[in-house]
């Protein structure tokens, strides 16, 4: 007998989306289908019956998977299986993470999984929407503890126009993009890109994705309610010893140390120092009441008096200075630090043949013409550990800063080159990814980007108590980690071009928002004043950049340019070192590692294309005699006209008498008649030396 299935639908900007439960994966803690058009995404959500003994953290896990089988294609892997997880899907993981983390009660310390799996999918479709909506959905519908309902959709802007569920090819022409995840008490987590967008614009983004997930959130309520299941009650907070005078005494003297490592290891001491006083047993309870102490001392040392944990008012931010230049064979190069937070950025230019390549479900091949990687070592923060692949942390920093960056690259034509900016982190306290944008605008102005404009990064903070609200500008590590909100906002002098945030309170008032924004605003323009006084704008690239420029030959001269299985354009890369390519329309890149063999590649581009100027002289052969003048064929693309007054200096009778058909003749170009047809000169060309003919 078929089970029952629940099933609930929203409309949202014209795209119906449905959710499923009751019929699929049943023995999951929850389980939801979602569809939207021809996609199918399940989410499922498993939570162990209780927590494993010691566990003093929440172990949410978020998986998020495409499978190709969805978009009727076959991986193509060796083990024709799907690979390791991608740095989209790791994207879309912490985008569902960060959606849903925050709502889970405090004390809540039982594993949880989410996975999210996309069995169907219409390529070019919004299917990070669906997987965001359908996880939420999965948790809301669950007997999980969770703060809900909660949903999370992207929002894009197209010709002033919000729009949500937005097709690939209509998407690349928004000029706002954000995803946006919203529970029931408010903004829970943000994050996006645009291209200089105000802070109105990303407020009235905000409004506009609210307004449709509150939909979302009434649909959430309905289905939960069909299943009949009920939410497990939050586990009671435990109780916890309270600190002793001396403990406490220690703690906020600690509190007050404004460097990093010795705060740290002063904190550690009194800890250390309480625990040593109690049995074994007791020691864990006392390290969870240390633990809650530090935070609670911490944010009532802001609320009360804004005395932050480094020294610095609410709007300061740290001392910043930075240098271009720092490694000599990089393309280019910047060093940008901003008090105990370092990073070291080089901008490397290379060929199109050197774009990132990347396979999804939209296309076998997806080639990424600026891409950007960021490393965090275990040194920048004082710690051992092993070096493996890059985290999830990191390749989400990664993504934050080329989003910020991304807006003002130029374009493949106007900036024919694959731009690769990596970041190493060097040291860190708090606001690392920031300093990569910061540090990657300045190397691509060292290595002579034009970017319009240079661009910078600045992190935010909150700490409230629901009555008393600080916001905090340029965060550093504590800050985020016993704060309430790590809002980070890239952009230009003009706005905003990249934004994240993620909100531990389960909403944020919109003065609240709007005080941050305009804070962030105020700090963004600030650092860029300070790293002006390094570099400003982009400059004379240095001798170790590579050339590349766009040339356009006659459609018609394509296959000569080519030449018989592609003989002559390898010819050309073999003779010159270069990297030449050119399309059906005429456009030929020539890509090469210094001056002379671009130069040079150029020069036998032009001449097996044949390109010719004006005022130059070229060897020809003659191809006919007529009685008006003489034709020449100068190479195969071009065959012109010698009139009879221009076959020599002196008048001559008839044109048999100076040429005949083979011969070889030395032509000068003088342009063209009002047909367009070649019209050269022999008597121009008289005299002329074997260094002046054009090759």
């Amino acid at each position: 007998m078929q089970p029952t299935a629940h099933t609930t639908t929203v409309k949202i900007a014209g795209t119906e989306v449905s959710f499923e439960t009751g019929r699929i994966a049943r023995q999951a803690t929850g389980a939801v289908l979602a569809r939207c058009g021809d996609n199918v995404v399940l989410a499922t959500v498993t939570a162990a019956a209780a927590p494993k003994p010691g566990q003093d953290f929440f172990p949410l896990t978020v998986e998020y998977r495409e499978k190709f089988a969805g978009a009727g294609r076959i991986p193509g892997a060796f083990g024709k299986r799907e690979g390791r997880i991608t740095d989209h899907e790791v994207l879309v993981c912490r985008l569902i993470d960060r959606s849903v983390r925050s709502l889970f009660p405090k004390h809540y310390k039982n594993e949880v999984q989410l996975q999210v799996q996309v069995l169907s999918c219409e390529p070019t479709s919004d299917l990070e929407s669906l997987a965001i909506l359908a996880a939420c959905c999965a948790v809301h519908i669950s007997p999980v503890p969770c703060n809900g309902p909660i949903a999370g959709l992207r929002v894009w802007r197209v010709e002033d126009s919000w729009q949500a569920f937005v097709g690939r090819d209509k998407a690349q022409d928004a000029d706002l993009e954000f995803s946006v995840a919203v529970g029931p008490e408010g903004l829970v987590m943000l994050e996006g890109e645009a291209k200089e967008a105000s802070e109105a614009d990303a407020v009235a983004a905000i409004r506009q994705a609210t307004e449709w997930i509150e939909r979302c959130h009434k649909a959430f309520d309905e289905l939960a309610a069909k299943t009949g299941r009920v939410k497990q009650p939050a586990p009671d907070a435990p109780e916890l010893p309270k600190l002793p005078a001396d403990a406490d005494a220690a703690l906020k003297a600690a509190l007050k140390i404004q460097s990093k490592p010795e705060r740290r290891a002063a904190i550690s001491a009194a800890e250390s120092a309480w625990l040593e006083t109690l049995a074994e047993e007791a020691r864990p309870c006392a390290k969870q009441a240390f633990g809650d102490a530090v935070w609670e001392q911490m944010r009532e040392n802001v609320l009360a008096t804004g005395a932050r944990l480094d020294g610095r008012g609410e709007t300061d931010i740290r001392p910043i200075w930075s240098e271009v230049g720092l490694l000599p064979r990089a393309h280019g190069s910047a060093l940008f630090t901003r008090g105990e937070t370092q990073a070291i950025v080089t901008c490397t230019l290379g060929s199109p043949d050197d774009a990132l390549r990347q396979g999804n479900l939209a296309d076998e091949t997806d080639r990424k013409s600026f891409f950007l990687h960021y490393n965090f070592p275990p040194y920048s923060v004082g710690e051992t550990r092993p070096l493996r692949g890059p985290g999830r942390r990191e390749i989400g920093h990664g993504s934050l800063a080329r989003r910020g960056l991304q807006p003002l690259m130029p374009t493949q034509t106007r900036f024919p080159f694959t731009v690769r900016v990596e970041s190493e982190i060097t040291e860190s306290n708090g606001s690392s990814s920031m300093a990569t944008v910061c540090g990657g605008s300045m190397a691509m102005m060292h290595a002579g980007v034009p970017i319009d404009r240079p661009l910078a990064g600045i992190a935010m903070g909150l700490i409230s108590d629901g009555a008393r609200h600080a916001v905090l500008s340029d965060i550093i590590g504590d800050e985020d980690h016993l704060g309430d909100m790590d809002f980070k906002v890239v952009g230009t002098e003009r706005g905003i071009t990249a934004i994240q945030l993620d909100n531990k309170l389960g909403g944020l008032p919109d003065e609240v928002l709007a005080k941050a924004l305009e804070q962030a605003r105020d700090g963004r323009l600030h650092i860029l004043a300070e790293m002006a006084k390094t570099i400003a704008a982009p400059g004379e690239p240095s001798r170790h950049v590579p050339q590349a420029f766009h040339i356009s030959i006659m459609p018609d001269a394509v296959g000569a340019l080519i030449g018989p299985r592609g003989a002559n354009i390898k010819g050309i890369t073999e003779a010159t070192g270069a990297k030449v390519s050119v399309n059906d329309e005429g456009g030929v890149l020539i890509y090469a590692t210094d001056a002379t063999s671009a130069t040079r590649a150029r020069e036998m581009v032009q001449r097996s294309a044949g390109v010719l100027h004006v005022g130059k002289c070229y060897r020809g052969t003659v191809t006919g005699v007529k009685d008006f003048g003489a034709f020449v064929r100068i190479n195969a693309v071009n065959e012109g006209l010698v009139p009879i007054e221009e076959l020599d200096k002196d008048r001559v009778q008839r044109a048999a008498d100076v040429a005949k058909e083979g011969d070889e003749m030395i032509v000068a170009v003088i342009g063209a008649d009002d047909r367009g047809r070649l019209r050269l000169s022999r008597r121009q060309a008289l005299g002329v030396t074997d260094a002046q003919i054009e090759f």
